[in-house]
């Protein structure tokens, strides 16, 4: 490509063209020669001589200035060589302070080469992303980069959930620069070029159809196109006659196209109908509507023989770049001569004997920085790149195009280019075919109506699916769980989805498979468009198919049979022995503590000693069931009752709990696949290879497998047990195992699950339906339809699907559990029980006193301790009597009165003396 240039270049500075400059506008102002290269026999390139023409008189009209830009205007014809020509004929014979142009990307691209050779600023609206100011130094995008307006082309894909785009651009340096930048985002907004299609500049008709009719084979029906308008006009009429401009497509134009869609020829625009597009927005305020009068009085003088123009942005941009470039020639002035030449210069090229450009360098560095209120709104350049703002959105809708949002960096699609819009809305569209509904933006198969779904003869249970076909008319009937949920999603669709089930046999002679994977596979081969069973999803599997989420959970479970096991003394296990010895223990010393603070005081506690003991035994293990009947009247005592009876509480509830989950865990058999398998039992499955895979990892020796084909064979090998020829246990995926337990509630259970994925459906790789359907079960499962489906088909949920894990085995309770309330309970008693011996041996401390020796202290302190009972008990007596006596023998005789003792106590043994009043 280089050697091109330089090749190209040397035969223009041999061939160069002479044109004559522009005559000065002001003759007391220095002159600025100013070269402008335009494509002057397209619309766009007369907008832009109209709009840079006014522009310098606008500027220039303000106020005096000291410099006056002269535009040499220049035709490029479209074509690189002669744009080429015209920029080094600018530089050579003019001496160009500046250029501004050449329009097209592909003619800018050789210009700018020779400006930052010569280092002249040049000025360009060329919009491809290929050309860099941050690489060229001397050039200054005066249009906003088509890079910009990917992200916004990306949220209207994202608006409307479409996941699949076909991207079609020119073949050029405009076309291509854009396909990297909006691959990328697409990406970003969960989107996917499936597609790319190269329109060649010079396609003709037939080549147009062709690459149309080889796109409409395809399943995507998004397409993005991106070209001018000269190439746009002949693709969109030959996309008409190909019918591809119909309902159910959808096309979306970039901003260079659709902001010169009044350069588009009517015939063009009419097959159009229905396109959405972006492109740069600018807001219409009092200044640009008076420019725009005047414009189009000035663009109609210019062009008597041209029909009614409309005024684009790029024709606004331009203006505003001029009046920027004027405003940097003021500030760095005019020199003479412009150029400095290379001295002795005799073996130097052309291109170099033109020397370079002594105010270049000043007016570059003014320009690619610089900001402004133009008639095109905020005029920002920054580092040389003019800075974009808001998008419009439209949709082209009879003769123009309609503004249906906004999209902007910081606020995305919007009805206001401010954002205040909270839901982000669009306005209405209209789609391709005169229709208000949003195309679903795929179609099965080139003209194919329905989805082929495939689906199994043979499966692991018919309550899962079921396929039959009539003999006679050859339909297909499928029935099942997996049935009902995949027409219950398609109907939840936000589109129609017409489909028909076409059986795939997957049964073989002399096998118990179901061969899946050769189903899946099949679909890989695009012999169906998706395939409905219960299919459980893996990474292998992926590989050739796109599933959905999982509709239903899946794994591997293992169910057992339920035993009753006899255990005549279970009642003990729920405490450990150190327990047991601690809690009898403790009911011996409280009854002791208990009777210690109660014997002086309590007739109840006194007696025999045998009769003592067996209260002492009693009384303690009768608060067990809260029995006793003795009443207690020592404080201390019923301190010492009140917190064993708190203790007792927590001892029986806790024993209740651990006895009732005991004997509930007894009656199921709590056992892990891999401690049967070490047991050397056997266990059962229906083939398949994720059931087996599981099995092979828990046991090497896979002799102890044993393949059953129904529920039935389940029940019968399960009820024979591994010893009479049967099974320990069964492992098959959750599904099958929910709908077994349903069959056989009660009999067996789960003693564990081994997640997997689920069971999902399978779509063709790339198939943009497939987020759609996974989109439509979470909206089943949300409204509860799934619900309803699951109990239709399983039954109620828990019934004998009961889980060991769910129902704990209690280990037996330990002393460590209870520590605290014992030992609460011990320094109560013992605190109790040495407050009463203290006020015991308090009262008697002149036994302790005495000088008899310890054994007689000993005596007379249990004699005093058992009498002090007996006086106490003689003192309550006598006054019982006395009180009795007054009430009967006094009431009735007044004048009898009571004679006592110095204490005032009433015996029998005091002679009564009886005085008359």
């Amino acid at each position: 490509m280089q050697i091109w240039k330089l090749c190209l270049l040397h035969l223009l500075l041999f061939q160069s063209f002479h044109f004559t400059p522009s005559n000065g506008l002001n003759a007391t102002a220095a002159k600025a020669d100013v070269g402008v290269i335009l494509d002057l026999q397209t619309t766009v390139g007369k907008i832009f001589k109209t709009c840079i023409s006014m522009a310098i008189e606008d500027f220039y009209a303000q106020k005096t200035y000291n410099t006056m830009i002269v535009p040499h205007f220049r035709d490029s014809r479209s074509d690189v060589v002669a744009a080429a020509s015209a920029a080094i004929d600018l530089l050579k014979n003019t001496e160009a302070m500046a250029i501004f142009g050449p329009q097209r990307s592909t003619q800018a691209d050789f210009v700018i080469d020779i400006c930052e050779k010569v280092k002249v600023p040049i000025i360009s609206p060329a919009t491809s992303p290929t050309l860099s100011p941050q690489e060229s130094p001397y050039f200054i995008r005066s249009a906003w980069s088509s890079a910009s307006q990917a992200k916004a082309i990306a949220a209207i894909v994202n608006k409307f959930s479409w996941r699949e785009i076909v991207l079609i651009y020119e073949d050029s340096n405009f076309g291509s620069g854009l396909v990297p930048f909006l691959t990328k985002d697409l990406l970003e907004s969960n989107a996917l070029v499936s597609n790319i299609s190269v329109i060649p500049l010079s396609a003709g008709n037939d080549r147009v159809l062709e690459q149309l009719y080889e796109l409409k084979k395809m399943q995507t029906r998004v397409f993005i196109v991106h070209m001018l308008p000269s190439l746009a006009s002949l693709f969109f009429k030959k996309a008409k006659e190909a019918g591809m401009m119909k309902e159910g497509y959808v096309w979306i134009i970039s901003d260079v196209l659709t902001g010169l869609l009044d350069s588009v020829d009517p015939e063009a625009i009419e097959a159009m109908q229905g396109v959405v597009g972006v492109k740069a927005y600018f807001p219409r305020s009092n200044e640009l509507k008076s420019f725009t009068r005047r414009w189009k009085k000035r663009f109609h003088k210019d062009n008597p023989e041209m029909e009614t123009t409309e005024l684009n942005v790029f024709g606004l941009w331009a203006y505003d770049s001029i009046a920027a470039l004027a405003e940097g020639v003021e500030r760095v002035g005019v020199t003479s001569p412009n150029f400095k030449k290379v001295a002795n210069g005799g073996n130097l090229t052309d291109l170099e004997a033109i020397g370079t450009s002594n105010t270049g360098p000043s007016l570059v560095r003014f320009i690619r920085n610089f900001t402004s209120k133009g008639l095109s709104g905020d005029f920002i350049i920054s580092n040389g790149e003019l800075q974009p703002s808001a998008f419009e959105i439209v949709n082209v809708i009879g003769r123009g195009a309609n503004r249906v949002g906004f999209w902007t960096q910081k606020y995305g699609i919007s009805m206001n280019p401010k954002g205040n819009d909270p839901n982000k809305n669009l306005g209405a569209i209209v789609w391709p075919g005169q229709t208000s509904e949003v195309p679903k933006g795929w179609e099965v198969s080139g003209n194919a109506n329905k989805l082929r779904v495939g689906v199994p003869i043979r499966s692991r249970t018919s309550e899962l699916i079921k396929v039959e076909i009539d003999s006679k008319t050859k339909l297909v009937n499928a029935t099942g769980f997996c049935i009902d949920v995949f027409e219950e999603v398609m109907k939840s669709m936000h589109y129609t989805v017409q489909f028909d089930y076409i059986p795939f046999d997957n049964s073989y002679e002399n096998s118990t498979g179901y061969h899946y994977d050769d189903l899946i596979h099949q679909l890989f081969l695009k012999k169906y468009d998706a395939v409905v069973a219960d299919i459980t999803m893996s990474a292998t599997r992926s590989q050739e198919v796109d599933f959905t989420i999982p509709y239903i959970e899946s794994g591997i479970s293992t169910v057992v049979l339920i035993r009753d096991k006899k255990n005549a003394w279970i009642f003990m296990q729920p405490l450990t022995i150190g327990l047991w010895l601690t809690i009898g223990a403790f009911f011996l010393f409280t009854g002791f503590v208990v009777w210690a603070l109660e014997h002086r005081v309590n007739e109840e506690f006194r007696g025999p000693p045998l009769q003592q003991v067996g209260m002492i035994f009693w009384f303690s293990f009768s608060t067990l069931v809260y029995a006793h009947k003795e009443k207690v009247k020592s404080n201390l005592s019923r301190f010492v009752v009140i917190v064993w009876l708190f203790v007792v509480l927590v001892l029986t509830s806790s024993y209740t709990a651990n006895l009732a989950s005991m004997l509930t865990v007894q009656k199921l058999e709590p056992k892990d696949i891999r401690d049967l398998t070490k047991r050397g039992e056997y266990v059962g499955y229906k083939q398949g290879h994720f059931v087996r895979a599981y099995l092979d990892s828990t046991r090497s020796d896979n002799s102890k497998f044993r393949i059953y084909g129904s529920f039935e064979e389940y029940d019968e090998a399960l009820s024979k047990g591994s010893g009479k020829g049967g099974v320990g246990a069964i492992a098959d995926n959750v599904p099958s195992i929910r709908l077994f337990l349903s069959q056989y509630c009660h009999k067996y259970t789960v003693i564990g699950t081994y997640k997997k994925s689920g069971f999902g459906f399978a779509f063709q790789k790339g198939s943009p339906l497939a987020p759609d359907v996974s989109r439509a079960i979470m909206e089943v499962r949300e409204n509860g339809k799934m619900d309803g489906i699951s109990r239709t088909w399983f039954g109620e949920e828990g019934c004998g699907c009961r889980n060991v894990t769910d129902v704990a085995s209690k280990a037996p309770l330990k002393l460590d559990n209870f520590k605290g309330l014992f030992i609460i309970s011990g320094l109560s008693s013992l605190s109790a029980l040495a407050v009463s011996l203290f006020t015991f041996f308090y009262k008697n401390r002149h036994v302790l006193a005495s000088r008899a020796s310890f054994k007689r202290k000993l005596s007379e302190l249990a004699g005093a301790f058992d009498r002090e009972r007996d006086e106490k008990s003689s003192s309550s007596s006598s006054k019982e009597t006395r009180a009795v006596f007054e009430e009967i023998v006094v009431a009735e005789n007044p004048a009898i009165t009571i004679l006592c003792d110095e204490e005032g106590m009433f015996s029998p043994s005091i002679e009564l003396v009886v005085a008359r009043a």
